[in-house]
């Protein structure tokens, strides 16, 4: 696909370089464990990758382990930080007003799908430590994938939280999950459901 159709400022030597070396120290440092690529569709294909989330490194470790670019969203405060804003644009992110509806965020998701792009988030809505709060889903990836016909990939992160312990990450992907040709906010909910499911699944 033509990532700058979409994102006209990605740069191709940036997500490389930024990826073999995020590979490297996921590879060296947690001896992470990659299962599952025989589920991630080929490139051109429109997927969204959908995670659990516990760690701020859970993008790169999704993404690194993968075989081709892709898309993420990321916070809006992220971009307004100097270099960083600069380079996570360049490395196919964009921002999302998280307490809000993101129109914005969501005509680019879509831009993204319909392009064959792939598109990761968190089903969760942002990082979840608290046992509590976790593996609830939003209806989000429900609506994407039913708006855009796009297939969703679960992903199961194991030990994102134990990383100062140095806990061996795993990273798994599981069969992909295809959506209704229509839906209303119950179809996209009870879909959200079924994928949270699926990764929380993938994390046992």
């Amino acid at each position: 696909m033509d990532f700058r159709a979409v994102n006209p400022v990605y740069s191709p030597l940036l997500y490389t370089v930024g990826k073999n070396l995020q590979s490297a120290a996921f590879q060296v440092l947690w001896r992470r464990r990659v299962r599952g690529l025989e589920n991630v569709p080929p490139l051109g294909t429109p997927a969204i990758f959908a995670a659990n989330h516990r760690s701020l490194t859970d993008p790169s470790n999704v993404g690194s382990a993968l075989p081709y670019p892709i898309f993420y969203f990321a916070k809006e405060e992220l971009f307004r930080v100097p270099l960083l804003g600069w380079y996570i644009r360049r490395v196919n992110s964009f921002p999302v007003r998280r307490r809000e509806n993101d129109v914005g965020a969501l005509k680019t998701a879509v831009d993204v799908l319909e392009s064959g792009g792939g598109l990761m988030l968190f089903p969760e809505g942002g990082r979840r430590l608290d046992p509590a709060t976790q593996w609830r889903a939003k209806a989000g990836v429900g609506l994407l994938a039913c708006k855009t016909g796009a297939r969703i990939i679960p992903v199961g992160i194991k030990n994102a939280d134990r990383l100062k312990k140095l806990a061996p990450l795993e990273v798994a992907f599981g069969k992909p999950i295809f959506p209704p040709a229509e839906g209303d906010r119950e179809v996209y909910q009870r879909l959200a459901d079924d994928v949270m499911l699926r990764i929380k699944e993938l994390c046992q």
